[in-house]
């Protein structure tokens, strides 16, 4: 009778459960669950915690007012998060125009080619040969301030990383043998730039979109904080950093450090989701 030994059979390849899309569809559900919530905490809160009382002035964070009160009794908690939403919806307006005209430039760019490709470029390099801060503090001064001023001039300074990112996978996909191909039937480019080319700018517009979000959050904070942007009467981030900053050497640190905290937390936030989502449209690291 013949014996055989049995062989210890292979373990199964398993699949890690926590990999890139789900900690990706984590991240978008937290997200989404911070801008929710604090849309709907500044429609709650309303604006009765903005008005002054100065018999509860300088309170130290507690039960009744969890992020204290200013010098003027008002609560900060209130004003946080009414300066979050209001920074929220600056920023994602700012980055979405901004992100419109990075991808369309980009695209025309790579598409038309000739002089249209040279100007665009040059003007790309220009942008990029520029002081940022320094462009920023121009454009809006040359708006005149206020919200509008701060859309403006977040928007015409934040779209040509993104523009350049567009012309480059455009010039390669305009390279490839369909392209060509239509160009030789004689489809127009702009026809061309439409049905090929589109497929691939549309993930390049959502990264470059998510990613430009926590950038024109931080910016407008920081024309807030200098005097520039959204009058010292609306509960903005950077108004209450700005104004923070007279009162944080005697002792009251919760006028500063919160608004900052939460602020940080939010931009890093969408950051983290920007970098991810990247990282998931990328054919190389997308099964990881």
């Amino acid at each position: 009778m013949k014996l055989t030994l049995a062989t210890p059979a292979t373990p199964a390849r398993s699949t890690p459960v926590f990999n890139r899309r789900s900690k990706t569809m984590l991240t978008i559900g937290l997200c989404l669950a911070c801008f929710v919530a604090v849309l709907i905490g500044a429609a709650a809160l309303g604006d009765a915690g903005l008005q002054s009382s100065l018999r509860e002035r300088n309170l130290s964070p507690a039960l009744a007012h969890p992020f204290g009160t200013d010098w003027l009794g008002r609560d900060m908690l209130t004003r946080v998060v009414q300066g979050l939403s209001l920074s929220l919806k600056v920023g994602l307006l700012a980055a979405s125009v901004a992100a419109v005209i990075g991808a369309v430039l980009g695209t025309l760019s790579a598409t038309l080619g000739g002089v249209v490709d040279t100007v665009i470029t040059w003007i790309i390099d220009v942008f990029f040969s520029l002081p940022h801060l320094v462009l920023l503090i121009l454009i809006a001064f040359a708006m005149g301030g206020g919200i509008n001023g701060v859309i403006v001039a977040v928007a015409l300074t934040h779209w040509p990383s993104l523009a350049r990112i567009v012309r480059a996978e455009v010039l390669q996909v305009r390279q490839s043998d369909y392209a060509q191909l239509s160009f030789k039937f004689g489809k127009s480019p702009l026809w061309v730039a439409w049905h090929h080319m589109r497929p691939h700018v549309i993930p390049q517009f959502i990264v470059g979109l998510i990613l430009l979000f926590p950038h024109a959050i931080l910016h407008e904070a920081g024309l807030s904080f200098i005097g520039i942007g959204i009058s010292p009467n609306v509960p903005a981030i950077g108004v209450i950093l700005s104004e923070a900053m007279r009162y944080l050497a005697t002792g009251y640190w919760w006028l500063g450090v919160l608004p900052g905290l939460m602020l940080l937390i939010l931009v890093k936030t969408f950051d983290v989701l920007g970098e991810n989502v990247r990282h998931l449209l990328d054919p190389k690291t997308s099964q990881d």
